[in-house]
């Protein structure tokens, strides 16, 4: 193989480069070169190192990398000849001479990296679970050690780091979704943490983070519980807060490939109060509504931060168009909410945190109004979208530096530190807004907007599900669950365990009724024990948020109840009228016939 080899190379040298599928070779170079694909494809296992090793000693000896043209052209009829099975040897060899050539100038590495992105998909589709993984670990080795070599690097070396980013693109494309998510949160736990704050750490968590892109973007994702599971997204959010500026701009990039769903991202990628015609909705499933619930505060409190921490035009930009993206993807009646809490975030960040320019709190102003004129479309709230537009004509008339676009330089810094109370959107009438439409408006009207540096816990917001035991003692809701059984005849309520499982479920059912009966008792004996001991405010306290939902919607149907019977009271002193049949009196008469 060692003089095969060579002299079949030495013979493609000297012809132009064809086509692989090309017909029956006529001349020396293409008959080496069908000599080589049928020797490869005869190759076994514990062949194939025999073959590569001369052909990637004849391209050093001959200086073939550089220009890299004929050694992709021959390696990729290497991969097409080889059997399937072994196309992951030739990455590997390939990788394993890449690692040989570290100490060798950067446009040598540069075209190894080209070449191996140009193979490195055909074997993509026989490398699945350690063996992909494998790889992803070598290229990302590799960038490591390229940002390691020095701290101001050539433009040779970004060239080369950028070939190494492009081949774990390329692999990672012609994987399935699931390991797609499972190269991103690889990659995401060898970023280098935030309190790495030296300029090469700094330079390798943008390499990083760029290559976590690059697969982000090969990702299509369908549903968010799938694309941000919490082991990824939790690093992920607290990358979105560096304090580097570029850092945070490819997390937002990372969010926006993963956000979007419909194409929007080109749509949304300019901050506007005005509407965005080509722009696509669908309403949001109800799993992404439960992850909202789940995990949407943590993604908004992330954004308020990352929009707070620079006057950046590309990084307020970025972070905009993630929150714009959010909004197109999840807005409905359900979190409607939650975002009009997260704009109200943004205005007071710009209202009422220290340190910030005038030209950032204008911007900041601009993006609040921008995302409440997108969300009162993308939800259709009539009375939020002329709340909204009054908001609008009343800045363009005084403030204009609080509307869209950013930084527009035609105003002075006086008039950039002016912010009118009157030209800011206003919790109480937001509420107001959602309660003529009809719609939940009791958390915009009591709850507090999101903060800055607000402490970002992953633990699920109580929903009408958790509305039992919310705000009450955890011992009194099983208690009374306990209670709530008496009715059965012959039956005994277990409680459930704290966390259910196959495993607990199954050591429910088979351990021992005693113990159960004796844990009741001591759970009883405890309720009994903080009633007589506590005080009757304490006692209020703890139960009035509970039943204030179920006391106000029996207030409402007894309410109706006695306008109904007052109302059939004036009928009965009039005219006799015949009892009217069951369902004219369930219904009203719009909906039978």
């Amino acid at each position: 193989m060692d003089k095969i080899v060579p002299s079949l190379l030495f013979n493609m040298q000297s012809g132009p480069l064809r086509s692989i599928e090309e017909a029956t070779p006529s001349s020396p170079p293409e008959l080496a070169e069908s000599v080589l694909r049928e020797l490869v494809s005869r190759a076994s296992f514990a062949h194939i190192r025999s073959v590569l090793k001369p052909l990637l000693t004849h391209l050093d000896r001959h200086e073939l990398w550089v220009p890299n043209q004929f050694a992709i052209h021959t390696f990729r009829i290497v991969m097409l000849s080889i059997q399937p099975q072994y196309s992951y040897t030739v990455v590997e060899i390939l990788m394993q001479h890449l690692d040989t050539n570290l100490q060798s100038s950067p446009k040598t590495r540069t075209s190894l990296a080209v070449v191996l992105s140009k193979i490195i998909a055909i074997a993509a589709g026989e490398s699945v679970g350690p063996s992909a993984l494998d790889i992803i670990n070598n290229l990302l080795t590799h960038l490591r050690t390229s940002v390691g070599t020095s701290e101001d690097p050539p433009p040779e070396e970004a060239y080369y780091q950028e070939a190494l980013i492009n081949a774990l693109g390329e692999f990672a494309n012609h994987h399935p979704d699931y390991q797609k998510i499972e190269i991103m949160l690889f990659i995401m736990n060898t970023v280098p943490d935030l309190s790495k704050k030296s300029h090469a750490d700094q330079m390798l968590q943008n390499i990083l983070l760029k290559s976590l892109l690059k697969v982000g973007m090969q990702y299509r994702t369908v549903s968010y519980e799938k694309a941000f599971p919490v082991s990824f997204l939790q690093p992920l959010l607290r990358m979105a807060r560096s304090p580097h500026a570029p850092t945070r701009i490819i997390v937002m990039q990372i969010l926006q490939a993963l956000l979007d769903r419909h194409q929007n991202q080109a749509v949304l990628h300019v901050v506007s109060a005005r509407t965005y015609t080509a722009l696509s909705l669908e309403s949001p499933s109800r799993a992404d509504i439960l992850f909202m619930h789940k995990y949407g505060g943590n993604v908004m409190r992330a954004l308020v931060d990352a929009l707070s921490l620079d006057e950046r035009l590309d990084s307020l930009a970025a972070a905009y168009n993630a929150a714009a993206l959010l909004v197109v993807e999840t807005a409905c009646g359900e979190t409607l909410q939650d975002f009009l809490l997260f704009i109200m975030g943004i205005q007071v960040s710009g209202t009422d945190t220290e340190g910030l320019s005038a030209s950032h709190r204008a911007n900041l102003h601009s993006i609040a109004i921008a995302l409440l004129a997108l969300l009162a479309r993308c939800t259709g709230v009539n009375t939020l979208m002329e709340y909204c537009e009054k908001i609008i004509e009343a800045r363009k008339e005084e403030a204009r530096h609080m509307l869209p676009p950013l930084d527009d330089p035609s105003f002075s810094l006086d008039q950039l530190a002016v912010s009118p109370p009157h030209l800011l959107m206003d919790k109480l009438a937001l509420a107001e807004a959602l309660q003529q439409a009809g719609l939940e408006h009791t958390r915009v009207q009591t709850g507090d907007p999101f903060a800055i540096h607000q402490e970002d816990t992953f633990a699920h917001r109580p929903s009408w599900v958790d509305a039992p035991r919310a705000g009450s003692n955890p011992d009194l809701g099983a208690y009374n669950d306990g209670d709530s059984v008496t009715s059965s005849p012959d039956v005994q309520r277990r409680p459930l365990p704290t966390e259910l499982n196959f495993e607990s479920m199954k050591r429910l059912l088979t351990e021992s009724s005693e113990g159960a009966k004796k844990e009741a008792r001591e759970r009883k004996a405890t309720v009994a024990k903080y009633f007589r001991e506590a005080n009757f405010d304490e006692l209020v306290r703890r139960s009035e948020t509970r039943h204030d939902a179920i006391q106000n919607k029996l207030n409402e149907l007894f309410t109706s109840l006695a306008n109904e019977r007052q109302i059939a009271q004036n009928e009965n002193k009039g005219t006799p009228v015949a009892q009217k049949k069951i369902y004219e009196q369930a219904f009203p008469e719009l909906f039978f016939f």
